[in-house]
């Protein structure tokens, strides 16, 4: 899908055809909508084709008159089915001519406000707005990490009494959400640094400030991951062994159950033998029995207290 925006009052507003548009969208695009957009800027073709790449890496180029640049943004799946909650996907910026043109084969959070208008006014440049969408890219990281932080915390709640691999389970899929935001952080920084240095975004005078704004934004994500990263290794490792302590508490308990049982099941089957045995003639030697096997199971017990394994 493509969609066309233009610029009124400092704000983006649909277009109605791509000569008027400032701004140009491509969304999940097809191969009829790659190749017009190819043929009408005369864009090398895997500037669009790449960014199907899940893994495609950030990079920053120039070829005539366009400069692509392609950052790794935040996505979050909602739905229950997904292998991990969060990972990292290219969106692909290409400035040409009077245009900016984005790309994006994955669904992302990061442009929602501008395709729908709901964006602060601001000096809209082709410099101002990649470096709006670079500035939301880290934000929306520090968004997302505080939701694996919040999700690792419920976990860690539930781990203290559990003796399953579910919650291990969850945890892992955190860990590897959060090594794709750290490697797609600094990524992201190497593109940031080489645009502060490049002439074509100086041409901007208000971008110089404006982009250490967004370096700043993206070191306190990397920092913010990389501390949490360290955290739940080291819970996953704590727990794991808490797991393991949980099952072998539970063991000993059971275990000591069934030395308890196991005292009047000894005392009925010696007495239930074919054979001359004490007590055999007494009419209370039912009671008797009982009275001995409940008082051994007593003495057991009160020696498993002791000893605190009940």
């Amino acid at each position: 899908m493509v969609q066309y925006f233009k610029v009124q009052e400092q704000r983006f507003v649909p277009a109605m055809s791509p000569n008027e548009a400032f701004w140009i969208h491509l969304d999940n695009p097809n191969d009829e909508e790659i190749k017009q957009l190819i043929e009408r800027f005369n864009l090398e073709e895997d500037y669009i084709t790449d960014l199907q790449d899940a893994d495609e890496n950030s990079r920053m180029e120039y070829d005539g008159g366009a400069v692509l640049i392609i950052l790794r943004v935040p996505l979050y799946y909602r739905h229950r089915s997904a292998t991990i909650p969060f990972a990292t996907a290219p969106l692909g910026i290409i400035a040409v001519q009077d245009k900016l043109i984005t790309v994006s084969f994955f669904a992302t959070e990061v442009l929602t406000q501008y395709l729908e208008g709901k964006h602060k006014p601001f000096n809209i440049t082709q410099q101002s707005f990649l470096l709006q969408i670079a500035l939301r890219t880290a934000i929306y990281f520090l968004k997302f990490l505080k939701e694996i932080i919040r999700r690792s915390n419920n976990i860690e709640t539930e781990l203290y009494q559990s003796m399953r691999n579910k919650e291990i389970t969850r945890l892992l899929r955190l860990e590897k959400s959060l090594v794709y935001f750290s490697t797609s952080l600094q990524s992201n920084e190497i593109i940031l640094e080489r645009m502060q240095r490049s002439r074509w975004l100086n041409q901007d005078p208000d971008a110089e400030d404006m982009i250490e704004d967004v370096i700043i934004e993206n070191r306190q994500a990397i920092e913010m991951t990389n501390v949490h990263s360290s955290i739940l290794s080291s819970m996953m490792d704590a727990f794991a062994s808490i797991i393991s302590n949980n099952l072998n508490i539970r063991m000993k308990f059971l275990t000591s159950v069934s030395i308890v049982l196991m005292l009047p099941t000894l005392v009925a089957s010696i007495w239930g033998m074919n054979v001359a045995l004490p007590l055999q003639e007494s009419k209370y030697a039912f009671l008797i029995l009982m009275g001995i096997s409940a008082v051994a199971s007593t003495l057991v017990v009160l020696y498993f207290i002791h000893k605190n394994m009940f």
